[in-house]
């Protein structure tokens, strides 16, 4: 039972006792600094159900507590809060509990449980990952392994937007202009060479509208009229028909970009269950419509196109189904949303890793789901995200101005070999050490940087400003980690056996309390799909310690039983740090 269960149970007790009054709810709120306490209760709510004043209440609530309850020692009134003390012994006991639990926080998802199927990354197969994608993919991961650790089971998936126009654009810029190079010709990333092909078709486009700005016609004729968008447009009307040339060169194109993802995907550290193409799912969801229409959720114009109406709701009317009888995205969503299910039936609800710029999209679905009688489509939630922007400004991938994955994490693994080496910190490693470390620090310093804001918030990425060893960032706590790791090495003495200590130095104590919030940062990070709470958590652990290592001393300290106590703690204290970035996504190195 943790410490607040026992505190509301013992509190409900007391003025149940002391005034035969049954409350409903206790506040509790963190002591603050200036006062003596633990934990503080909030009086005031009291005085709606008990004739008194907030001190005399607090006072008699107070001194029942003490004599009835062994994990209060003492207390103290201030105004309408109740400063509650809690016993070392409650801490110590809780702390050899802990000790050795190695998945401390975590919990084991029961087998009855529905699973949560989490979305993210989905890039397009025309252009290589870029800087949103890395956010994309990180915030998704993460939530991914949050939810895992909270206690559901969880399957990690995305669709891959490998058909429609802009694939035929780097399809017909590479026919066009390639001279048949592929990545082992020219020892290009397989998705670098076939965004470049889409830069290409850019490139060749505008020119070709200016021509015919130039001949008299307005922009918007040009656009429409240039030949390379006409015979972009050509080839996507082959694929659908099923074009033999154009489907062979369709799959060779795709299979280079998908060896370019792996990699990315390897380096950055991410991995997927299942992977959906919407070259499969595109037709999903026309089934699904037909059935809409025969319940009366959706109606069909006088012009054969079918739309659903929400304004009830707040919302507009929605379009499911062209005139033509052709799929919109929402259709194609509502298909993969179900088949998802089919594929997968222990799943109980979805969460989308997708922009900000979707939110209204998503609420239709949602709706629309909801509408049609699906019980799962209670738990679905949209994680929507702001951008990332750089110094440099913002990125457009028509006019190749992107900032790639690649050469970002390659940024940020030189970033920090500059940093380590400026610093002077890595004497005595090999040469093969140091490329690992960079590597650890850099993506650790991107991965941080980003997981630490509000995923609703917009993010101004700073490289060099994410690789600090002071202050919250990823390196910091590394850092930490790995100083730690230094303090074990060198005790040349058995500190497995539970220490007999009874009394906790006040920076113990601290530690303690800050290291038993843990499970309920882990609980509420997947209630509110937020890495940042579990970031911002292990840089408070990460301050409280290196308070407590500036405070007491851990190997120096003349007292055995007080030096075991103390390396066992910064052992529990690295121990959270690791399980912390598991779930963040990031490396923690033995030596630093």
């Amino acid at each position: 039972m943790s410490l607040s269960q026992i505190l509301t149970s013992s509190i409900e007790k007391a003025v149940f006792t002391l005034f035969n009054v049954t409350i409903d709810k206790i506040e509790f709120q963190s002591t603050r600094k200036e006062f003596e306490g633990d934990i503080t209760m909030v009086i005031f709510p009291l005085l709606k159900l008990v004739k008194s004043n907030p001190v005399e209440l607090g006072n008699k609530i107070g001194n029942y507590l003490v004599e009835n309850v062994s994990e209060v020692s003492r207390f103290n009134v201030v105004s309408g809060f109740l400063n509650i003390v809690i016993s070392d012994e409650y801490y110590l006991n809780f702390f050899n509990e802990i000790r050795k639990d190695e998945k401390f926080g975590f919990v084991t998802p029961s087998p009855e449980d529905k699973a949560i199927m989490v979305e993210y990354s989905s890039p397009n197969t025309n252009k290589p990952l870029h800087l949103g994608h890395v956010r994309n993919n990180l915030l998704g991961y993460s939530v991914a392994e949050i939810i895992k650790a909270s206690g559901k089971k969880v399957y990690k998936t995305q669709i891959i937007n490998d058909r429609g126009i802009h694939i035929c654009k780097s399809m017909l810029a590479w026919k066009k202009f390639g001279n048949s190079e592929t990545p082992e010709s020219t020892g290009l990333k397989g998705d670098k060479l076939v965004g470049n092909y889409y830069v290409a078709f850019d490139k060749a486009y505008k020119e070709e509208i200016n021509q015919l700005m130039a001949e008299g016609k307005t922009e918007e004729e040009a656009k429409k009229q240039a030949p390379i968008i006409l015979e972009a447009q050509e080839m996507l009307l082959k694929w659908e028909a099923g074009d033999e040339e154009v489907m062979s060169l369709w799959k060779m194109m795709n299979q280079w970009v998908y060896a370019g993802f792996a990699t990315t995907y390897k380096n950055l550290g991410v991995d997927f269950d299942q992977y959906y193409y919407e070259s499969n799912t595109y037709l999903l969801g026309k089934d699904v419509v037909q059935i809409g229409l025969e319940k009366g959720i959706f109606e069909k114009d006088p012009d054969g196109s079918v739309w659903i109406d929400l304004t009830d709701e707040g919302l507009d009317r929605k379009i499911v189904l062209r005139s033509d009888g052709t799929a919109v995205y929402m259709t194609q969503d509502i298909g993969t949303a179900i088949q998802r299910v089919k594929d997968f039936p222990d799943v109980g609800g979805m969460v989308y890793t997708v922009g900000n710029e979707q939110d209204y999209h998503f609420k239709v679905l949602f709706l629309i789901l909801k509408k049609l009688g699906f019980d799962w489509s209670e738990n679905l939630y949209h994680l929507s995200y702001g951008m990332v922007d750089l110094p440099s400004g913002k990125m457009k991938s028509r006019e190749g101005t992107v900032v790639d994955a690649d050469d970002l994490m390659q940024e940020m693994t030189d970033t920090a070999q500059k940093i380590a080496e400026d610093l002077g910190k890595l004497d005595g490693y090999s040469a093969e050490e140091k490329v690992k470390l960079y590597k650890t620090i850099g993506l650790g310093a991107l991965k941080y940087y980003i997981l630490k804001v509000d995923p609703k918030k917009r993010i101004l990425f700073d490289p060099a400003e994410s690789v600090d060893f002071a202050g919250n960032t990823g390196s910091f706590i590394q850092y930490t980690y790995a100083r730690i790791q230094s303090i074990i090495r060198k005790a040349q003495f058995d500190f497995t056996a539970p220490s007999t200590i009874k009394i906790l130095h006040e920076k113990e104590k601290e530690l303690v309390k800050q290291l038993e919030l843990f499970p309920e940062v882990i609980q509420n990070a997947a209630q509110n799909h937020s890495p940042a709470l579990i970031a911002n958590y292990t840089y408070d652990l990460v301050r409280e310690y290196n308070s407590f290592y500036q405070a007491v001393s851990i190997l120096g300290e003349e007292d055995l039983d007080k030096k075991i106590f103390r390396v066992q703690l910064s052992k529990k204290v690295a121990d959270t740090i690791a399980l912390a970035f598991q779930l963040l996504g990031i490396a923690v190195p033995e030596r630093m």
